[in-house]
């Protein structure tokens, strides 16, 4: 399991574009990582603001950070930058709206 603190060492992302609070699995194959989605997030001001939802391409992103970290634990790949470029047939099969518990 990885607080924040080790994520902050794993990552460059810092708020308020940090979308992983938590590791709660890792191994050599597999990471499960948490965002805790709050009211409070920027991105709800203006999405949309009578019905805020997290943006489906911001999900993504937690997405990819998590990947980063599992990464990260690799020494072989340290020192290396890895981007995500690509995502086909992304399918969300329900808003992300605060007080959820967003697992990548």
């Amino acid at each position: 399991m990885l607080d924040i603190h080790r994520i902050f060492e794993s990552l460059p992302h810092r708020y308020p574009f940090l979308l992983v609070d938590r590791i709660t699995e890792i191994s050599e194959e597999r990471v499960v990582g948490y965002k805790n989605v709050t009211i409070n997030e920027p991105f709800f001001q203006g999405h949309f603001p009578s019905e805020p939802i997290m943006p489906g391409v911001l999900i993504l992103e937690a997405m990819g950070q998590v990947g980063g970290v599992l990464i990260s634990q690799r020494p072989e790949l340290k020192g290396y930058v890895f981007y995500l470029t690509s995502v086909e047939k992304a399918r969300f099969r329900r808003p992300v709206v605060p007080g959820d518990q967003l697992v990548t």
